[in-house]
C-alpha cells in the first residue's frame, strides 16, 4: 500500500500538458474542482470524466499510476459510501432491516459522491505528475506576488508548501524502510484489534519523525550554505510565460464547464 501512493511524484515529459504555463495548469485544476462541485447529476459528471480522461491521454501519464492515486483513499471512498448508503433515505426502499434502510437515493448519492472523490483526486494528482516542483514553487509565489502589497510572504509561502509537496515521496519511501526493518525484527502490524495494531505503528511513528526532523535540518543547512537569503533579488533560468497553447487550453476547459453547467439546467 505504502509503495502505491504517488502523491507529490513528478514524471518528466514532453507532453501538451508538460510544456503548459504552470500558472495556468493551478487555474485548470481550479476551474475542474469547481466543475466537479457544480456537476449535479451523473451526465454533468460524466463531462468531468470525459475531460479527466483527455487530460490524460494528453500528459501521457499511464493509466496505472492513475488507479495507484486511487488505491491509497480506496478506504476513504468506502467510508463515505456507506455513510451515504445507510443515512440518506430518500426515494424507494430497496432494502429494510430492523434499523438498516437501503435506499435508491442512498445509493445514488453513494457511487455519485464516490466517482466525484475519485476524479478529484484524479485531477489534482495529474497537476503534480506534469508539474516539477521548483516550476510548481515559481507559479504560487507569481500567483500570491500581488499580496506583498499588504506584505504577504509570497515566496516563503510558495517554497514551504513546495518542500512539503516534495518530501511526500520521500517520507513514503522512508516509512516503506521502516516497516520493512521491523517487520525483519518480528513486528507484527497486521493481527489484532485495531488498539493493538495502533500500539504497533509507534516503533514505525518514531524513526520516521526523528528522520523527517533530520531531512529537515540538513535541507536547512544546504539552503544556508548556498547563501539562501529568500526572494529577494532570486533569478530563474526558466521565465514563465503563456502561450498560445495556454489559452487554448483555458477555452477548452470552460467549454467543459458550461457544458456541465448547461446540463445541469438541462436535466433538472
Amino acid at each position: 500500500m505504502i509503495k502505491d501512493i504517488t502523491i507529490g511524484q513528478y514524471f518528466p515529459g514532453k507532453s501538451v500538458i508538460h510544456r503548459l504555463d504552470p500558472r495556468i495548469k493551478l487555474l485548470l485544476t481550479v476551474i475542474y474542482i469547481v466543475m466537479l462541485f457544480a456537476a449535479g447529476n451523473f451526465a454533468s459528471l460524466g463531462v468531468g470524466v470525459a475531460f479527466m480522461i483527455i487530460s490524460f491521454l494528453l500528459s501521457g501519464i499511464p493509466i496505472k499510476m492513475m488507479l495507484k492515486s486511487i488505491k491509497p483513499i480506496l478506504p476513504i471512498i468506502i467510508f463515505t459510501g456507506f455513510l451515504n448508503l445507510f443515512f440518506i433515505s430518500t426515494g424507494d426502499i430497496l432494502f429494510e432491516w430492523k434499523f438498516i434502510k437501503i435506499t435508491s437515493g442512498g445509493v445514488h448519492t453513494m457511487v455519485f459522491m464516490a466517482a466525484r472523490i475519485i476524479l478529484l483526486i484524479c485531477g489534482t494528482s495529474l497537476l503534480t505528475y506534469t508539474t516539477s516542483p521548483i516550476t510548481l514553487t515559481d507559479a504560487i509565489e507569481r500567483i500570491l506576488s500581488p499580496l506583498r502589497i499588504i506584505k504577504f510572504p509570497a515566496h516563503e509561502i510558495a517554497m514551504m508548501m513546495t518542500i512539503a509537496l516534495r518530501f511526500i515521496p520521500t517520507l513514503i519511501e522512508e516509512t516503506d524502510k521502516i516497516m520493512a526493518a521491523q517487520k525483519a525484527r518480528g513486528a507484527d502490524m497486521e493481527s489484532g484489534n485495531l488498539i493493538r495494531r495502533a500500539k504497533a505503528l509507534i516503533p514505525i511513528l518514531i524513526p520516521l519523525f526523528v528522520s523527517a526532523f533530520r531531512r529537515a535540518e540538513e535541507l536547512a543547512l544546504a539552503m544556508e550554505c548556498r547563501c539562501y537569503r529568500g526572494g529577494d533579488g532570486r533569478t530563474r533560468l526558466k521565465q514563465l510565460k503563456t502561450e498560445a497553447r495556454d489559452y487554448i487550453a483555458i477555452a477548452i476547459t470552460a467549454a467543459f464547464l458550461a457544458a456541465v453547467i448547461a446540463l445541469n439546467i438541462i436535466l433538472k
